[in-house]
């Protein structure tokens, strides 16, 4: 046949053939009819088309699904692509300045009158600049005064910014701050630029000349990146200080680049003279001589002198110089075992040193990478994160915070990454087809996530016992949440009774599954449904009450014809569950009972709703479950005692006496002992109502039934 085509080349050839642009459907149709030798050759064509559809379909799948699992990978990656370069930037100004401080170094060892001239050079041409080395002392008085006034005009800077014999000003002037994101502008600031931080402060709306402290930066972090002119933005510079970023904008163009000019100087000056300071503390110095006693022997086997702080604390080793460097890597690349390691071996280091001048400087240095790399961590586990991986996924950063002396903040943290991935959960579930069957995802969704975090945390915290008890807070939070989303499904959608049952029956199942792990939440969660519980028992009780009411307005009391045995016997089935076994006395010939249908339609109804209130019951519904029952019993009691009272008919008279002692003799003593079985212990109320009458007493000039 003509149109007969393999799986090789006469699927390409069919392909190729539908997607081809001019394709037209109703003439490849045509065309395949009259080609065709019969109804079977078309099947078959039909059968190719639909495979190529389906191999079509799955491709499309698999690259969809390709695709996504790039663009999610592409995302995490742009996420740590800023930190990254902004650490591969200051890693680079760093040792560019580090270069250009040892070349100037080396010029001072051989020029230094040179180098003094030219920083004299440098102060006359801007009041602000550091003076020279031979001028330093002579102006000590002027710096401070600088300094001092400094304080005066920004408010809020006295105690981050205290006085110091070696702290001046270098530069100031306004700058307008820019968002990064949106570059729309934002405020206009006034920095003031010192030998070895950076002061950001807003101007006071109502005081000319005042300022409001913003923002302190030392300038060890800090790097200056210049940003290049896009009209109508220009002359702006951006600071980096990890993890943010701010920019700001000049006048013109020129004090924008004495700006980056004095703010890289300032920045090399500072790292030569930190580098000098700690050389020359490393650097031993001699004792003292003491004073000679011609009265004393000398005693050449006399302990010497205890070594001084600079002897005893060698700050000059590589690795301890390196480590704020190395902190800032290990921080950048995310590697935050590698940073809490190096923490853990200075800190075993300087344990038992003394605490220095150079010691306290450097914890300085080295705390302020602890703060970063603490927000880090912090960020890590922020509900606003990636909440995929479940609770193993928060080990890593739980576990630095933990080392880092941060339990608690960790502990809160966690907890509050679990509530947001669990909240996350219960939203994402759809609520489709029946109620149980959403209440069992929801059970299973929920449980499992409170079963493995309760065993991630005991992992994590199993050597900080008082975090345990913001676990047990944080369950509680959680159940609630539960039980919120439980009882809008549940009970606030007017479910069954029986439906109802089900569903608190399989929260109860999942909920002892944290007893594995040592954690009951049982009385929780009967704390919380008790409510809902009670109103669904009362709202239930109402519709018995009136289906009986109505039932007993309709009442001709005669005997019920079932018509067929099948019938019969289905009825004998309901009241032998119902756990009346002595229904066979009260049937007749054929297919009749001697039973009213409002009596046995009653005994139906009450037994079902005390099997589904029993599978509900926990103790503090006993008196609300018991009430219920006396009101629905009570109102079919009354009304054959009204009715016996009331009839004349002999015959029908008996009839209601023969009803009358059914309910007494069998149906009060099933509930009784339902109960009993069901709750554990005997309901005294039930007892008096069996026992005081077996016909309540009413007014004989009464024609109504007491209710």
């Amino acid at each position: 046949m003509a149109l007969s085509l393999g799986e090789g080349g006469g699927g390409s050839r069919l392909r190729r053939q539908l997607e081809s642009g001019g394709f037209a459907a109703a003439e490849y149709v045509k065309q395949l009819s009259q080609q065709s030798d019969g109804d079977r050759d078309l099947q078959e064509h039909r059968q190719r088309i639909q495979a190529l559809s389906e191999e079509t379909a799955q491709s499309l799948k698999r690259n969809v699904y390709q695709n996504y699992r790039q663009f999610i990978e592409t995302a995490r990656e742009i996420s740590y692509l800023e930190s990254e370069m902004y650490q591969l930037s200051h890693i680079l100004t760093e040792q560019k300045g580090i270069m250009e401080a040892v070349t100037q170094a080396l010029l001072l060892q051989g020029d230094r009158e040179d180098a003094a001239l030219g920083a004299c050079r440098a102060a006359a041409a801007d009041p602000f600049l550091p003076l020279s080395a031979k001028e330093a002392a002579a102006s000590e008085e002027g710096r401070q005064r600088t300094l001092t006034t400094l304080l005066e005009k920004v408010e809020g800077c006295g105690d981050l910014l205290p006085e110091s014999p070696g702290k001046y000003l270098v530069y100031n002037g306004d700058l307008l701050e820019y968002d990064a994101d949106h570059m729309a502008q934002i405020q206009r600031v006034h920095a003031f630029l010192m030998n070895d931080c950076l002061l950001v402060a807003t101007a006071l709306p109502n005081r000319r000349g005042a300022y409001r402290y913003d923002a302190l930066y030392p300038l060890d972090g800090l790097a200056v990146v210049n940003v290049k002119d896009n009209p109508p933005m220009k002359d702006m510079f951006k600071l980096l200080m990890f993890p943010e970023s701010r920019i700001f904008q000049a006048e013109n163009a020129k004090i924008k680049k004495e700006w980056l000019e004095v703010l890289e100087e300032t920045k090399r000056s500072r790292a030569l003279s930190e580098k000098r300071r700690l050389e020359q503390e490393a650097l031993p110095r001699p004792a003292p001589p003491e004073p000679s006693n011609p009265f004393e022997e000398d005693d050449g086997e006399e302990d010497e002198e205890p070594p001084t702080e600079e002897e005893a604390v060698d700050l000059s080793l590589e690795w301890i110089q390196e480590l704020p460097e190395d902190l800032d890597v290990c921080i950048a690349q995310r590697d935050f075992e590698g940073a809490v390691d190096l923490l853990d071996k200075l800190n075993e280091y300087l344990g038992d040193k003394p605490a220095s001048q150079a010691v306290k400087e450097l914890r300085a240095r080295v705390d302020e990478r602890v703060r970063q790399l603490t927000d880090v961590l912090v960020f890590e586990l922020s509900p606003g994160r990636s909440l995929r991986g479940g609770p193993r996924a928060t080990r890593r950063a739980v576990s630095q915070l933990i080392r880092l002396g941060q339990s608690t903040k960790a502990c809160e943290l966690f907890l509050r990454n679990r509530a947001g991935a669990v909240r996350t959960a219960i939203r994402q579930l759809r609520i489709e087809g029946a109620t149980l069957l959403y209440i069992h995802k929801l059970c299973h969704v929920f449980f499992t996530s409170l079963l493995e975090t309760a065993r991630e945390f005991e992992t994590d915290f199993a050597g900080n016992s008082g975090c345990y008890s913001a676990f047990v807070v944080w369950a509680r939070a959680s159940m609630r949440m539960f039980v919120d989303a439980f009882s809008k499904q549940v009970f606030d959608s007017k479910e069954s009774l029986s439906t109802a049952a089900e569903c608190v029956k399989v929260a109860k199942e999942h909920c002892k599954q944290l007893s594995e792990i040592g954690l009951d939440l049982t009385f929780i969660i009967h704390a919380l449904l008790v409510k809902d519980i009670k109103g669904a028992l009362q709202s239930y009780k109402d519709i018995i009450i009136e289906a009986t009411k109505h039932r007993n307005s309709e009442e001709m009391w005669r005997r019920m014809n079932l018509m067929t045995p099948e019938a019969l016997g289905k009825l004998r089935e309901e009241m032998r569950g119902c756990g009346v076994g002595n229904f066979d006395q009260y049937t007749g010939d054929d297919c009749w009972v001697n039973l009213s249908y409002t009596v046995v339609a009653f005994t139906k109804q009450t037994m079902a709703f005390l099997e589904e209130a029993l599978k509900l019951y926990f103790p503090e519904l006993h008196m609300v479950l018991l009430e219920s029952l006396v009101e629905i019993i009570l109102v079919a009691v009354q009304h054959v005692d009204y009715s016996l009272r009331c009839e004349q008919d002999l015959e029908k008279k008996a009839f209601i006496r023969q009803n009358a002692s059914f309910l007494y003799e069998t149906v009060l003593p099933v509930v009784e002992k339902r109960f009993e079985e069901g709750v554990g212990k005997p309901a005294k109320q039930l007892q008096d109502l069996r026992n005081a009458s077996r016909l309540m007493r009413v007014n004989p000039e009464s024609t109504t039934s007491v209710v």
